[in-house]
C-alpha cells in the first residue's frame, strides 16, 4: 500500500450500533469504508444517514459463503470487523439455530474468505461478554472459562474459538474483542436500556404511562459504543494479534438504569415501574463485571463516557426525537 492510498475497511453488522459508530471513527481517520448488507434485509439506514454517501455498501451474507467471498474481492480489505450476527439474546431461544449461523457459523465463514481472498488483512471478531453467563469468576478477565447461558452466548463462544483458531493455525492476524454491553442512542429499541429510555421520555411527554421490566436486580457492566468501537479499533493498530476484555470496571442493576433515567426527566421510577415475569430469561445471567485491565496496558485504552452520561444521553435522544414525531 502506497503512502496515499486510504487503508480499506471491511465492516459486517455496518447499519448496526456498533458499525455505524465505528463507519464514522475510520472515516474520520481516512480510511475507505465498505459495509456488508443483506440484500433480503428490512433493515433501514438511519444509523448511518451522517456517512452514507462516504461509505461503500456491498450486498452479502453471513449465511452465503460465495457472497462474502465476493465482497472480500470487491473491497480487497486491509481490515476486517465482524460485527454482523443476531444478537438480542432472547431471539435466540425463539430461533436458536438461526442464531448459530449468523453468530456462529458466520464467523467461519468470513475467516475462509479471508483466508483465501485477503490473508494478509487484519481481522476483529466481536466476542461477547454473554460468553462468560454463569460467572466462574468476578471481575472477568480473558482467561476466565466461558458458561454461556443462551444460544446467542453459546454460538459467540464458538465464533471466539474459530478466530482463535484460525490465528493460530493459519497465522492470520485475528483478534476477538469480549465486549461487554455497551449501549447508545443508537442501541436497538429491544434492547433493556433503550426500552428504558424511550419508554421514559414517554411517559415524560404524555404516551405513555407505565414501563414494563424482567429483572430489576440483573447487573450489567455498561459503557458507551463510542468508546467500545475505539478500542476495536486499537485491537487491529497493535504489532501481534491478541484477545481483549473491553468494559468499564464498574457495574450497574436494571433498577438503576431506571432512577437515573426517570431522575433525567424529574420523574420517581418507582411510580411507573412494573415487572412482569414474562420478560424474566429461561436462564438468566445475574452479574457481568469486565476487568480491562489488559485493554488499559497493552492498547492505553480507558472508556471515556459515564454510566450516568450514557443513560442521561440515551434519555435526551429519545426526548428530542419523539418530540420531533
Amino acid at each position: 500500500m502506497s503512502q496515499d492510498s486510504p487503508k480499506r475497511a471491511l465492516i459486517t453488522g455496518i447499519t448496526g450500533q456498533d458499525g455505524s459508530y465505528l463507519a464514522e471513527l475510520l472515516l474520520d481517520k481516512g480510511y475507505e469504508v465498505f459495509g456488508v448488507v443483506r440484500r433480503a434485509s428490512t433493515e433501514r439506514f438511519e444509523r448511518l444517514e451522517t456517512v452514507r454517501d462516504r461509505i461503500q455498501l456491498i450486498h452479502a451474507d453471513l449465511l452465503d459463503q460465495s457472497s462474502l467471498t465476493r465482497a472480500f474481492e470487491l473491497s480487497k480489505p486491509h481490515e476486517v470487523y465482524n460485527l454482523g450476527a443476531q444478537s438480542f439474546v432472547p431471539t435466540s431461544w425463539t430461533e436458536p439455530t438461526l442464531t448459530a449461523q449468523f453468530t456462529g457459523l458466520g464467523v467461519t465463514r468470513m475467516l475462509e474468505a479471508l483466508r483465501q481472498v485477503t490473508p494478509s488483512a487484519r481481522f476483529y471478531q466481536a466476542s461477547s461478554s454473554e460468553m462468560f453467563g454463569k460467572v466462574l469468576e468476578t471481575p472477568q478477565r480473558e482467561d476466565t472459562p466461558f458458561y454461556p447461558r443462551s444460544p446467542y452466548g453459546v454460538a459467540k463462544v464458538y465464533g471466539h474459538f474459530i478466530t482463535v483458531n484460525y490465528r493460530e493455525s493459519y497465522d492470520l492476524f485475528a483478534c476477538s474483542g469480549i465486549l461487554f454491553n455497551h449501549e447508545s442512542p443508537r442501541r436497538g429499541i429491544e434492547f433493556v436500556t433503550r426500552k428504558i429510555t424511550r419508554t421514559v421520555a414517554a411517559i415524560k411527554l404524555g404516551l405513555a404511562d407505565e414501563l414494563v421490566l424482567g429483572n430489576l436486580d440483573a447487573r450489567r457492566d455498561w459503557g458507551h459504543a463510542k468508546d467500545y468501537v475505539r478500542a476495536m479499533w486499537m485491537m487491529l493498530q497493535q504489532d501481534e494479534p491478541d484477545d481483549y476484555v473491553i468494559a468499564t470496571g464498574r457495574t450497574h442493576t436494571v433498577g438503576d438504569c431506571c432512577r437515573v433515567a426517570f431522575e433525567r426527566v424529574g420523574l420517581n421510577f418507582e411510580d411507573y415501574v412494573r415487572t412482569d415475569p414474562k420478560w424474566i430469561r429461561p436462564a438468566e445471567v445475574d452479574l457481568l463485571i469486565g476487568d480491562a485491565t489488559k485493554a488499559k496496558e497493552k492498547l492505553g485504552w480507558v472508556p471515556e463516557v459515564t454510566f450516568e452520561q450514557l443513560i442521561e444521553g440515551m434519555v435526551d435522544a429519545d426526548l428530542a426525537d419523539l418530540s420531533s414525531k
